[in-house]
């Protein structure tokens, strides 16, 4: 009778267990719902508008930088690099964090008439203050040359994140990059 018992024991603890147990993970497991990537996003469309500042926001789910323009958003490029480069000179862009990525607008920080800067921040090392983010390290100019404008963000890992496009306010409009803070 002890056996039976053993058994019934043993083979109950196998089906629990197997209830209890993790599954296996989904490739399609997303954070907080997000499904990004951390491939390049392109859009080689060239601007007429002009850079006019840059700044960040903290989410629950991720990290953000908008780029302001004074007109319409019409080309970009987001990718993770091993190094941020200097627009013109390649020289290499110092930044916090363990990956990189390299934003590029294809809209100038002047006035392509006049060559008026249209952004012009106090530090170009620090574009905004992102100490108490959870994903950002650090956002830098890389630099305005020949109607590209290109900004470096110092991420704490190579996370997934997306790239979108907004209008306003007025006749801007602004170029969006969110990171997520987990995978």
């Amino acid at each position: 009778m002890k056996k039976i018992y053993t058994w019934l024991t043993v083979i109950l603890m196998a089906v629990g267990l197997g209830f209890l147990a993790p599954g296996p993970a989904s490739a399609t497991t997303s954070y907080c719902g997000l499904a990004w990537g951390s491939l390049a996003e392109t859009n080689r469309t060239m601007s007429a508008a002009s850079v006019t500042n840059v700044r960040t926001g903290r989410h629950y789910c991720f990290d953000r930088m908008v780029v302001d323009l004074n007109g319409p958003v019409k080309g970009y490029t987001a990718r993770y690099v091993g190094n941020v480069t200097q627009d013109g000179s390649g020289f290499k862009v110092p930044l916090r964090g363990k990956a990189f990525l390299q934003v590029t607008v294809t809209a100038p920080s002047y006035n392509s008439e006049t060559g008026k800067a249209t952004y012009s921040p106090a530090n170009k090392a620090e574009l905004s203050n992102v100490a108490a983010y959870q994903t950002f390290r650090q956002v830098a100019s890389a630099g305005s040359f020949e109607g590209y404008t290109t900004i470096g963000l110092g991420v704490r890992a190579r996370l997934p994140f997306r790239v979108l496009t907004l209008d306003g306010p007025g006749s801007g409009s602004r170029l969006i990059v969110d990171v997520a803070h987990f995978w």
